[in-house]
């Protein structure tokens, strides 16, 4: 919005001539973002406690997990609401709002933001204790999934071909696969997250790591010297998305002021499946969908702990963990919380690395 009001005074004034530059409108978006989340944190916080929005841990689920999170029984949830006003108001303001890339990030993450609503509010006000049903959430995954595949090819020139990491000048051509291959991402992506959100401050500190490398991927993507100098698909009018991904940094540091250990809030399922669906969203515009495996390793270790889970234990009726996600797994190893919050991180920032290192390696 700012962009528009204020840069064509350029021509008078020098100084606006810097709403140009990306770099420069990322910065202030992600400043932005973060103060906006810490500055309207503790009026979200006191509207959901006084809503009687908390968190309930379920005996149902494991007596063991009950007796380790009992504590958190009550915390406000629904928290993602802070995160997207934050993300959503941050980029509208210092983004370019006509861009297409621009616009369709925004709209992926509401969509799935307003399915995680819907979830969240079915559990905690109307007391439906498992909130919206699998197949719902599958449909609204889905759906957005096939809305997806039309955007990109009415709006974009991103074809069907995947990028393949750490290979000069290979990809893979899926063809009528790619739809199915969207949908995975959208699916996948969002409901990682989802899964990850079970610690405090866990699944906001991987997003702020993913969100760093993806501010670098888009910049680089988007910039035709860096996009030819590195041999990655140039996209142009992508390199807009770096602001995105930047107020998603400056929102996810903001909330893990609050949702760090002890946490004040969490995020609920507003905030996990809107910024899983985002992530997914930004790798399949800028053609680094198999990026996703490395930089959102953190997720998808836990999502595939699940899925082992759950098929080894209908096919063998045993189980590979002691529990699942795998978070709560070394919980069940005597890690504390907080340690395992902590060295998922190390991990996940080595993942981020490991990711801006693909970039060369080719």
């Amino acid at each position: 919005m700012l962009y528009y009001l204020l840069y064509p005074l350029h021509s008078t004034i020098s100084l606006f001539n810097l709403f140009r530059y990306i770099t420069f409108r990322a910065s202030l978006a992600a400043l932005t973002a973060f103060l906006i989340s810490l500055i309207f944190g503790p009026v979200v916080i006191k509207m959901l406690a006084r809503l009687k929005m908390g968190q309930n841990i379920r005996t149902e689920d494991s007596k063991k997990l009950y007796e380790l999170h009992s504590q958190k029984q009550g915390t406000p949830t629904m928290g993602g609401i802070l995160i997207l006003l934050a993300m959503v108001f941050s980029t509208l303001l210092w983004a370019d709002i006509f861009n297409k890339y621009i616009v369709i990030v925004v709209s992926t993450t509401l969509w799935l933001g307003i399915t995680g609503f819907a979830d969240d509010y079915l559990k905690h006000i109307r007391k439906c204790s498992k909130g919206l049903t699998a197949t719902a959430k599958f449909a609204s995954q889905i759906t957005l999934g096939l809305v997806l595949v039309v955007v990109l090819a009415l709006f974009t020139r991103s074809g069907t071909k995947i990028d393949v990491p750490f290979l000069k000048d290979v990809s893979l051509e899926l063809g009528i696969f790619y739809i199915l291959f969207v949908i995975l991402v959208i699916t996948g992506s969002s409901n990682a997250v989802n899964l990850t959100d079970g610690l405090d401050g866990l699944a906001i500190g991987v997003v702020v790591m993913v969100a760093i490398a993806f501010s670098v991927l888009t910049y680089v993507s988007g910039n035709i010297k860096f996009s030819n100098y590195l041999l990655i698909p140039y996209i142009p009018g992508s390199g807009e998305l770096t602001v995105f991904c930047a107020s998603m940094l400056g929102a996810g540091l903001g909330f893990l002021w609050f949702n760090c250990y002890p946490a004040s809030i969490f995020m609920g399922d507003v905030g996990s499946l809107a910024l899983g669906g985002a992530i997914g969203t930004i790798a399949l515009l800028i053609k680094k969908e198999l990026l996703l495996v490395i930089v959102g390793g953190i997720f998808v270790l836990e999502a595939l702990s699940v899925i082992l889970q759950v098929g080894s234990f209908k096919l063998a009726k045993k189980r590979l963990f002691k529990i699942a996600p795998l978070h709560h797994h070394f919980q069940f190893l005597g890690w504390s919380e907080t340690q395992v919050i902590i060295r998922f991180w190390i991990v996940a920032s080595l993942f981020a690395l490991l990711t801006l290192v693909t970039l060369k390696i080719r």
